[in-house]
């Protein structure tokens, strides 16, 4: 995935951002903005998969600027964790709003993504 860059949806004009801000060693942070789903979430898990691919399999997904996520976005986290794992790798979340922290908690998903409140103290683990 190239630094930056914003995919916007033809059919309904919404925007998805997916944006590499940090990069050591085998870690990265993507910072990601508006809204994933059914019709974002194949760019995302390509982009990310893109990463893992290219040896970055520590990722943290910064998630403090996505407005919406339904279950294709969160079918995306676990397509990607499970590479990720596969790889000896790690998938975390930072920046995550309370209303999908819920939708973590409610589907159990929490317990396969540490979550962590900052993208540095998500960095930092």
């Amino acid at each position: 995935m190239a630094r930056g860059g914003a995919h916007r949806c033809q059919m309904t004009g919404r925007a998805m951002a997916a944006t590499v801000v940090r990069r050591y060693g085998a870690v990265a942070v993507v910072a990601i903005g508006g809204e994933i789903d059914v019709q974002t979430a194949g760019r995302l898990r390509a982009d990310l998969l893109s990463l893992a691919d290219s040896g970055h399999i520590h990722l943290v997904v910064d998630f403090g600027a996505v407005s919406f996520c339904d279950a294709a976005g969160l079918g995306v986290l676990v397509a990607v964790g499970n590479r990720l794992r596969e790889k000896g790798g790690t998938l975390c979340l930072a920046g995550v709003r309370p209303a999908q922290r819920r939708i973590l908690r409610i589907t159990r998903l929490d317990a396969l993504f540490p979550t962590y409140d900052t993208v540095d103290e998500a960095f930092q683990h």
